[in-house]
């Protein structure tokens, strides 16, 4: 009966192997026609997948890497420690890039900064945040010239449980970055907006401001447009999100398959 059962668990981890690899080419396939679909002053750039992981074993990590992704992205710390120093994926993801897409908190930079190959933060909603990843980041880097790459997360929506500064704040976060912040490269701007937008009601408010505050924050601070990216778009509005603009997508269900919320 063991046996049984562990059979049972190996064939429908490899389905779940073969359903990432298909849900990876799906979703390539789309970003590619979204991408063809973009107003002609957006066609300078490809958009950036990053398959979030999270909730998901680092058995599908792997797959997924060797489907050819290299950018993944993990919400919560202790999953991405978990993830990031697993001897599997060490030994067998040697290029991975791991994006922290979740509220870091103070107290949890030191444990964040130490995972191997870590990429990017794209949540920094603070001016205490930025300083504090500023002020650790030497004790981590490899070389004396690399900078930690950062975006600024802006709560673009409004909502209270949603994480990011506010609009109005958003410049002088990005301002107090570049310049106070010489361990830091300023990459980007973020969002998640609203859940649940029906783009058939028209472009997402979210994205749109998103887009306006790129604008505004490049004229401001003097940035070449082109440099400064936008991290906006999840798996039920990607498309539309890439039309609109975006260069960087993070995609979890739409490869990995369902996520059981919390509770379930």
């Amino acid at each position: 009966m063991l046996r049984s059962s562990g059979v049972m668990e190996k064939n429908m981890l490899t389905r779940k192997m073969a359903d990432v690899a298909s849900g990876l080419r799906a979703v390539r396939d789309k970003v590619a026609a979204a991408s063809s679909r973009r107003h002609p002053e957006l066609a300078y750039f490809k958009p950036r997948l990053v398959a979030v992981s999270k909730t998901k074993p680092a058995a599908l990590v792997i797959e997924a890497y060797e489907a050819g992704q290299r950018h993944f992205g993990e919400n919560y710390v202790n999953e991405l420690l978990e993830k990031g120093h697993n001897p599997d994926i060490l030994s067998k993801c040697k290029d991975i890039r791991w994006h922290f897409i979740g509220h870091l908190q103070s107290n949890k930079i030191n444990k964040v900064l130490a995972v191997p190959n870590l990429y990017i933060i794209e949540t920094v909603h603070s001016k205490q945040l930025a300083t504090g990843l500023n002020n650790a980041w030497p004790k981590f880097r490899k070389t004396e010239e690399s900078l930690l790459k950062v975006m600024v997360q802006i709560n673009t929506s409004g909502e209270e449980e949603k994480n990011g500064c506010q609009p109005s704040e958003a410049s002088n976060l990005v301002k107090h970055v570049i310049e106070n912040c010489k361990n830091l490269k300023f990459t980007g701007i973020m969002t998640i907006g609203k859940y649940g937008y029906d783009p058939s009601a028209g472009p997402n408010p979210d994205f749109l401001k998103l887009r306006e505050l790129h604008n505004k924050i490049c004229q401001e601070l003097n940035l070449d447009s082109r440099a400064v990216e936008l991290s906006m778009g999840m798996s039920s509005d990607y498309e539309h999100a890439i039309e609109l603009g975006s260069t960087n997508i993070r995609i979890g269900s739409s490869i990995f398959g369902y996520r059981a919320k919390k509770g379930e």
